[in-house]
């Protein structure tokens, strides 16, 4: 699969289940789901089960089921893995 960047159109089950990795190639988690503004259709967050320990140093929102909520806007691009930018996640 090709990567995938920002302004391109994707299923979200394509995301669903990826293995997610910060630009320094340490792995985050796996993604659980997408979070989106239901006017706009806009995804604002993927969620993450199993998080390693890597991602537990950072204080993720969580969502109403306990999943850590990465920021869509840090998500660099998406393709065999999801990758986000660690400086955009605050």
């Amino acid at each position: 699969m090709t990567g995938i960047t920002k302004g391109e159109r994707l299923d979200a089950k394509s995301i669903v289940g990826k293995t997610v990795v910060g630009k320094s190639g340490k792995k985050l988690g796996i993604v659980n789901d997408l979070v989106y503004e239901v006017r706009t259709g806009e995804i604002v967050y993927l969620t993450i089960k199993t998080p390693s320990t890597y991602a537990n140093t950072f204080q993720f929102e969580k969502d109403p089921k306990g999943f850590d909520q990465i920021p869509y806007n840090s998500v660099i691009s998406i393709g065999d893995f999801v990758v986000v930018a660690e400086e955009d996640i605050i």
